[in-house]
């Protein structure tokens, strides 16, 4: 029971269940404690209840999947033990003998494949060995063991250490998985238990999980019992995501206008205030994807903060509202959380409860475990929006304490749309914590304006990878609170386009600027150039979310996946892989004021590196001090990476579908192949073939390099018929030949010049179904570009208020062959020509940087 706000919510979990008893205990409720409160809410799981069937769109699929073969399963009185591969194992324990096939919330699928494994086993004992892992169990016995000695009854060692697992496991290098949301955290979140471990296992527990019904309702177990999934992976990580995913379902890809720029205010817009907006991000030729609608876009009751019904004093044509979002290219969320109630003044208020088979007059209490409540919530409510043309709901149903309810509120909005509006599913909603990778995408609170927020979000978004979640999406910015600070606001979007969703957002107040074009002349040149950059990875992002859906394979990974002696070292710790070929080490720190540069610390993974931006080239394996301006962000390409990104067109700017223009970058070094992934990017027909896999070769030579793109799985007619592409060849100088091929044909006229320290071919009017092939061919074509600190010194002395002819002697000292001892001293001695005591201080720090290196 849980009385907020004048409010109370009842779960009952009772064994005898009829309607009378339910309506007789509401009653009681409500004589003892209703004059009291606002409203009653009573929710009950149930298992076994005849009511009214679900849609037949919520029947699980392959439901007998959920059952494990009976050759993988090793059976008892009380126990029974699955082993579901060589990396996992299944353990129940049951005073009855009664153990679940059935699909739970967290769980779908057991039915994997035999694995080998050898059972050796007597009266008494039971002894079963994989590659992993060996586990011993005194047959019958407790799992949990006794006080005295925790591992004496079960016992799963892992093969070649001495590391072993027992229930109770403190598994204390656990390295932590995203929890339930970051509402007013101000970095200090609140963290579960991740999948990642260096102790080479976790278990997760599915005891207390509701059961999925073959029609799709959830109802509780029917006794308690011990249902624990054990993990042993030893190193291979990758075993572990992968019997995950298995186990769990695989995670959902997203529609492609998710990866867009999304908009969110708490403010009362009308038609024509959405308009202007629209107007401006079109003006300041800044992409737009999606407008979310706060509770203002329904009427508002004073009672309770939900509703259904579009306020017409703010939106008189719904309809034509959302038609011509449409038309510009932008798709539509809606803010809803019917666990508040219904209210009697919503328009359809006695359909829903006709159809409910609800008695009860005032304020409806919403129970989404109901049958009849949920189906006609969703027919009187839900459809309704649907129609008019709603692409996605935000689900805003906040409480910590009824995880369930928003679990399930999840899966029904989830697939009542991917199923009768024949599109692929997306929500906004807050961390159910059980198998959240299936319901993207994944909303993490009300977060405050502070540099204390920004530091954190980088490392929740790898511990939302920790439990094999993606698609994380935060206040870009910061919602509430704090002080507005243009330094702060460059790096939230600076940070949001190298994250999965990118939502810029905020409270209600005027004064809370996110839009970019608010904000001074330099703020706003490095946030346009960030959120168009956002834009034009979205051929990248989709590509690297196929493989996410596809294979498990996260789009941020995090740097201690691959060195975990990392993860103890907090200035690196928080950098991460983001996608297959760019490496992010995010800045979350203020600037130095004077120095106009934030001073930046970097741990490069092994290989060769270049500055994505700047081309610059950076060794592996090393720690680095760098300094960043305000437009300069530490993003970086390994050698031979491949990223294909769109071109903007100014005039289709919000266009999120297949471009029909690619810039495909290139940088030396490494021969690679990228898979660019395509499809209508909203529907499911891409399970049935309906998509395009194209190939981008890359084939090096230092003095003789090919670029290939051609068309290797699916079909014609996903992409644009034409395609011009530029083939931007990082760090390259002008090829003294270019040889261009499409299909077949050789052609007479190729297009190449030097854009900087890069080579450019273009190539126009390509069919999309057929080869292109560039070569090209020459000497000395590689540009080095190392990175050297003296220029980033140099930069800096260079951009200084200060005397010319002070510099000039700066420069000397600090680039001399002196000591650093000996150069502090010159340095200070320059007080007697004028040099102030603040930039005194900061040239003895810059030596210290210098002293690191």
């Amino acid at each position: 029971m849980l009385i907020k706000e004048n409010h109370l919510q009842v779960i009952l979990k009772p064994k005898v269940f009829n309607k009378n008893a339910e309506k007789a205990f509401f009653l009681i409720i409500k004589f003892i404690l209703g004059f009291t409160l606002k409203y009653v809410k009573i929710i009950i799981i149930k298992e076994g209840i005849n009511m009214a069937s679900l849609k037949p769109h919520f029947k699980i699929d392959k439901y007998d999947d959920a059952k494990a073969l009976s050759d993988a399963m090793i059976i008892g009185n009380k126990y029974r033990i699955t082993i579901l591969s060589d990396i996992l194992i299944r353990l129940e324990y049951s005073e009855t003998g009664i153990f679940e096939d059935r699909p739970t919330e967290l769980i779908k699928y057991r039915n994997f494949d035999i694995t080998n494994f050898i059972k050796k086993e007597d009266e008494t004992y039971l002894v079963v060995t994989t590659s992993y892992f060996k586990l011993e169990y005194q047959k019958e016995k407790s799992f949990l063991g006794s006080k005295v000695s925790p591992d004496q009854f079960l016992k799963i060692s892992l093969n070649n250490t001495e590391k072993f697992w027992y229930f109770n496991h403190p598994e204390a290098r656990n390295f932590k998985g995203a929890g339930y949301s970051l509402d007013n955290a101000d970095g200090n979140p609140n963290y579960g238990k991740g999948l990642y471990s260096t102790d080479g296992f976790v278990s997760i527990d599915d005891s207390e999980s509701l059961i999925f019904n073959k029609d799709g309702s959830l109802g509780k177990r029917s006794d308690s019992r011990i249902d624990t999934y054990v993990f042993l992976y030893r190193k291979d990580f990758g075993l572990c995501l992968r019997d995950y995913f298995r186990l769990t379902g695989k995670p959902s890809l997203i529609p492609r206008y998710a990866f867009g720029i999304w908009w969110n205010k708490d403010y009362p817009y009308s038609t024509e205030g959405l308009e202007e907006l629209i107007w401006n991000f079109n003006k300041n030729k800044i992409p737009l994807s999606i407008i979310l609608l706060s509770k203002y876009w329904h009427i508002l009751y004073n009672e309770i903060d939900s509703g259904f019904t579009f306020n017409y004093n703010l939106f008189n044509n719904p309809k034509q509202l959302i038609d011509m979002l449409h038309n510009k290219k932008i798709r539509i969320g809606l803010n809803i959380n019917p666990v508040a109630g219904i209210h009697p003044d919503e328009l359809s208020y006695k359909r829903f409860k006709e159809a409910a088979l609800i008695q009860e007059e005032g304020i409806l209490p919403f129970n989404v475990f109901n049958k009849n409540v949920l189906n006609s919530y969703l027919d009187v409510f839900i459809k309704p929006l649907n129609d008019l043309g709603v692409d996605f709901y935000w689900i805003d149903y906040y409480n910590s304490n009824d995880l369930m309810s928003l679990r399930a509120l999840n899966h029904y909005h989830y697939y009542d749309y991917k199923q009768s509006e024949a599109k692929r599913g997306m929500i906004l909603s807050r961390n159910g914590l059980l198998a959240t990778h299936r319901y993207p995408v994944t909303y993490s609170g009300y977060t405050k304006v502070s540099w204390n927020n920004l530091d954190l979000l980088p490392e929740y978004n790898l511990t939302s990878s920790n439990i094999g979640v993606n698609w994380l999406s935060h206040d870009i910015g910061g919602y509430l609170d704090g002080i507005e600070d243009p330094q702060l606001y460059m790096r939230f979007i600076q940070l949001g386009t190298f994250s999965p969703i990118l939502r810029l957002s905020s409270a209600e107040s005027h004064y809370y600027k996110r839009e970019p074009w608010l904000w001074d002349a330099q703020t706003f040149a490095v946030v346009s150039e960030y959120l168009r950059l956002r834009h034009r990875l979205i051929p990248y992002l989709y590509s690297e979310g196929y493989k996410y859906s596809n294979t498990g394979l996260p789009l941020i990974q995090p740097i201690y996946y691959r060195y975990p002696e990392i993860y103890d070292e907090p200035l690196y710790k928080n950098e991460y892989y983001f996608g297959t070929e760019l490496f992010i080490a995010p800045i979350t720190k203020n600037k130095d004021l004077l120095m106009n540069r934030t001073v930046h610390r970097i741990f490069l993974p092994n290989g060769v590196w270049y500055d994505f931006k700047t081309g610059k080239k950076f060794v592996g394996g090393k720690r680095y001090v760098s300094f960043f301006k305000d437009e300069d962000y530490p993003v970086f390409a390994k050698k031979g990476t491949i990223v294909p990104l769109a071109i903007l067109d100014d005039e289709d700017i919000n266009n999120t579908n297949p471009p029909a223009k690619l810039e495909i970058q290139i940088f030396p070094g490494r021969s690679n192949t990228y898979k660019l992934y395509e499809d209508d990017g909203i529907s499911s027909l891409y399970k049935d073939g309906y998509y395009l896999m194209s190939d981008i070769d890359y084939n090096y030579q230092a003095n003789n390099f090919t670029a290939v793109i051609r068309p290797t799985d699916g079909k014609s007619g996903i992409v644009p018929n034409r395609r011009n592409y530029i083939i931007r060849f990082r760090n390259t100088r002008k090829a003294d030949e270019v040889i261009l091929y499409i299909g077949e044909d050789k052609q007479n006229y190729v297009k190449s010049y030097v854009d900087g320290n890069d080579f450019i071919v273009e190539v126009n009017n390509a069919l999309s179904t057929k080869q292109v092939s560039i070569n090209c061919k020459g000497r000395d074509i590689e540009i080095e570009a190392e990175r050297i600190i003296n220029e980033d010194i140099d930069s800096i002395i260079s951009d200084l208020k200060i005397k010319t002819s002070l510099k000039e002697q700066i420069a000397a000292i600090i680039f001399s062959d002196e000591e650093i001892k000996r150069k502090r001293i010159e340095i200070r001695k320059l007080r007697t020509k004028g040099l102030t005591s603040k930039h005194i201080r900061m040239f003895i720090k810059l030596l210290e940087y210098i002293a690191e290196i």
